[in-house]
């Protein structure tokens, strides 16, 4: 069974040999601790890959991110990261006064200057399943552009440059999923930190009016040529589980250990893939080894349909113990429970 067979059968909720694996790691990570992350890949090769493609350049960005000190990104929001090996957070956006609206660009050259040339050949140059990450992510586009404070003042008040700023943003995300849904990669993968501790960050009802149309288009342009959707949040985002199925998004990546897990299950298991994780807040950076197996095996008991249904995924960062990364892929490393007999890669 190769890489991209075990990810495409799980998300298909059929048997496989074992769970695929991916592992995030955090700059902290393959900066200040490489050898330490190449041991571990080397001891579990990833079943995921990425393409080889190169967006264009952008004159607004400057400074060197997840570093110490202040950066500006290809939108021209200003970062400022308070330590090495994390992205920080906006000190400066652009748009924190609406008269700059009229005036703002969208960086559409790093589209039109993108080189996706040598993408589908390196699809074909490995057997991984090869999935894409992009800059498509609205709401947290929105805070960046914004700031975090006026946004929300905005979602209540119902702005009208906020809504125009977003179709803005609608249309750039548009083309750019158009532009990988022309290519031979396997899935295309968004984002948007949704969840608080214990909620969403706005109400459902809003989130449901405001901003699942978007992902909606996302996914119905991604799934007409055949791809599969891979969406990511942070946070508590129970609420929006059905509707994140509802739209067609095939795998979810979100901070189970922030909610009911075995109700996750109950409510949700069989009808979307569920693509990681193991607790960032505690568990990893401080349990014991023997603390993340006892996740894993967790994880495994409320999410897995029988047929797998479960992607072994989870974020290394810069403190977390690198035993404790070891733990999590040796145990998913055990067969699923269901489907023992099918060979191993």
């Amino acid at each position: 069974m190769t890489s991209r067979e075990r990810v495409i059968r799980t998300l298909q909720h059929q048997p496989v040999d074992r769970a695929p694996r991916e592992l995030w790691a955090l700059p902290g990570v393959t900066g200040g601790r490489a050898d330490e992350y190449r041991r571990l890949l080397e001891r579990f090769p990833p079943d995921f890959a990425g393409a080889a493609v190169r967006y264009g350049d952008s004159g607004r960005a400057s400074g060197q991110a997840y570093t110490l000190g202040e950066y500006y990104d290809e939108w021209g929001c200003g970062w400022r990261c308070a330590e090495d090996g994390v992205a920080g957070e906006v000190f400066d956006p652009p748009l924190a006064d609406w008269s700059s609206l009229t005036r703002y660009e969208l960086p559409w050259e790093l589209l039109d200057g993108a080189d996706f040339s040598q993408v589908d050949s390196s699809c074909a140059a490995t057997d991984r399943f090869v999935k894409v990450g992009t800059h498509t992510r609205p709401f947290e586009r929105l805070q960046f552009l914004r700031g975090s404070q006026a946004l929300f003042e905005d979602l209540a008040y119902g702005t009208r440059e906020m809504f125009e700023l977003l179709a803005q943003l609608h249309a750039f995300y548009c083309r750019e999923m158009e532009m990988w849904a022309a290519t031979d990669v396997d899935a295309v993968s968004f984002m948007d930190d949704w969840g608080a501790q214990n909620a969403l960050l706005i109400s459902p009802a809003q989130w449901r009016e405001v901003f699942k149309p978007l992902y909606r288009d996302y996914c119905d342009i991604l799934h007409a040529a055949g791809k599969y959707v891979f969406f990511h949040s942070d946070g508590h985002i129970v609420a929006i589980y059905p509707d994140l199925i509802e739209i067609g998004v095939d795998a979810v990546n979100s901070q189970l250990f922030c909610m009911d897990i075995e109700e996750l299950g109950r409510l949700y298991r069989g009808r979307i893939t569920f693509w990681g994780e193991i607790s960032r807040q505690d568990t990893l950076p401080f349990g014991t080894p023997d603390d993340c197996r006892a996740a894993v095996r967790r994880v495994r008991a409320a999410l897995d349909d029988g047929h797998g249904g479960v992607i072994a995924q989870c974020e290394w960062g810069k403190r977390d113990p690198y035993a404790n990364i070891e733990a999590v892929f040796e145990e998913w490393e055990r067969p699923c429970p269901s489907s023992s007999s099918q060979p191993t890669a």
